[in-house]
C-alpha cells in the first residue's frame, strides 16, 4: 500500500499527534509535550518508514516545508531536507541572512507569512521562546530542530536506535556523562517517557535545569523510569547499557571554551570509563564530535560506537515526525481560480 496523508489513502499505520481539544494543530516543540503512548507509535512509525520507505513516496504529496536555520548544520539539515523529498514534498531552506529572524521581521509576521504558503515550519534557532512565539502565531505545525533548551528531534533519533539494539528501551539504563546541555534535557524527558533509567555525571555548575527535571518526575513515576544527577563519572557509567555524551561547548558558547576544557577534564569518555559499563554496551554521540575532548579516538571509532548509526536514524526519526504533525491536518485549500 502507499500512503498518502491527506489524500484518498490513509494508513492506519500513520498515527498522527492529535492536537488538544480546542487547538486546530499540533505542533513539536518538545517531548514533555508528547505522551508516552505518542512517543511509542512515533518510535513505530519512524521504523516503519526506515523499513518501508517506498510506500511512503508520496505520503506528502502536494505539501511543502521551510526549514529555517540560525545555527549551522548537517545532519538535521540534510534529514530533513531529503526527508520532505521522499515523502513527496517539496523543500525550502533559509539561511541566516535570508530572513534575519527576529531583526528585520519579527518571528510571529515570519510565521503568519509562511503559513500561507507553505505547510509546515521546521525551525533551528537559538531561544526556546522563539518556536514558542511562533507555533503560537502559525497556524500550521511548528518542529523544533534545535534550540539552545531542547533537542528532541535527536532523541527521537537516540531512542529508534537503541530499541533496534535492545528491542525494548523500559529498564535499561544509560550513562550520560558532560554538559546538562540541550540534549541532555530532551533525553531527560524521552527516558521519563520510555521507562529508561537514566544517570547524568556533570561537573557543578552545568547540570540540567531543574525544570526539565521536574518536569520529567510525572513521567518517570508513571513508566518506572529512575532519573539521577551525580558528580561522579565512573559512578554514572558503572554498570549502563549505554554511555553517552555531547561537545563540551556548544554553538553560542564559544567563549567559555577554555574554561569548560578544564571544567570538564575528568568527563572524558575513554576506554577506561566505558569499561565500567555493562559487556555489550553502546557509545552515543549526536555528533559533531571533538576527538580527544569529550571523548577518545578509540571509543567514538571503535565497534561499541553507534554514533552513526545514531545518525543514519535521524532521517527515519525526522519523517515520522512530520507525519505525525501532518497527517492530521486537511492540506492547504489553495484559493479558486475563479473566471
Amino acid at each position: 500500500m502507499v500512503v498518502t496523508c491527506g489524500g484518498s489513502i490513509a494508513a492506519a499505520s500513520v498515527r498522527p499527534l492529535e492536537p488538544e481539544p480546542g487547538m486546530h494543530k499540533r505542533d513539536f516543540l518538545s517531548l514533555s509535550d508528547v505522551t508516552p503512548a505518542e512517543l511509542d507509535s512515533l518510535l513505530d512509525l519512524a521504523a516503519e518508514v526506515k523499513s518501508r520507505p517506498e510506500a511512503y513516496s508520496r505520503a506528502l504529496s502536494g505539501r511543502a516545508g521551510v526549514l529555517i536555520f540560525e545555527k549551522p548544520s548537517l545532519r538535521t539539515r540534510v534529514t530533513f531536507e531529503i526527508g520532505l523529498v521522499q515523502l513527496g514534498a517539496q523543500t525550502i531552506y533559509l539561511a541566516p541572512g535570508d530572513i534575519a529572524l527576529g531583526r528585520r521581521e519579527p518571528a510571529p509576521d515570519i510565521a503568519r507569512n509562511l503559513e500561507r504558503w507553505v505547510d509546515v515550519l521546521i525551525v533551528r534557532t537559538f531561544g526556546q521562546w522563539v518556536l514558542e512565539e511562533m507555533a503560537r502565531a502559525a497556524k500550521i505545525p511548528v518542529v523544533n530542530a534545535l534550540s539552545d533548551l531542547l533537542h528532541p528531534c535527536q532523541t527521537v533519533a537516540d531512542l529508534l536506535t537503541l530499541r533496534e539494539r535492545w528491542g525494548t528501551l523500559a529498564g535499561r539504563k544509560i550513562a550520560y556523562i558532560g554538559d546538562g546541555n540541550n540534549v541532555a534535557h530532551s533525553l531527560i524527558q524521552g527516558a521519563a517517557k520510555t521507562g529508561l533509567h537514566l544517570k547524568l555525571a556533570t561537573p557543578r555548575g552545568y547540570e540540567p535545569s531543574p525544570a526539565i527535571l521536574d518536569q520529567a518526575a510525572a513521567d518517570a513515576r508513571a513508566t518506572g523510569s529512575d532519573i539521577r544527577v551525580v558528580l561522579d563519572p565512573e559512578e554514572a557509567a558503572t554498570g549502563a547499557d549505554a554511555v553517552y555524551t555531547d561537545v563540551w561547548t556548544s554553538m553560542g558558547q564559544e567563549e567559555q571554551t577554555e574554561q569548560r576544557r578544564k571544567d570538564f577534564v575528568r568527563y572524558r569518555v575513554d576506554a577506561h570509563l566505558m569499561s565500567l559499563a555493562r559487556p555489550g554496551a553502546v557509545f552515543l554521540h549526536c555528533l559533531p564530535a571533538h576527538r580527544g575532548e569529550e571523548v577518545a579516538a578509540e571509543v567514538l571509532d571503535g565497534p561499541q560506537s553507534v554514533a552513526l548509526d545514531q545518525a543514519e536514524n535521524r532521517l527515519p526519526a525526522h519523517k515520522a515526525i512530520l507525519l505525525a504533525v501532518l497527517c492530521g491536518r486537511e492540506p492547504r485549500r489553495r484559493a479558486e481560480v475563479r473566471r
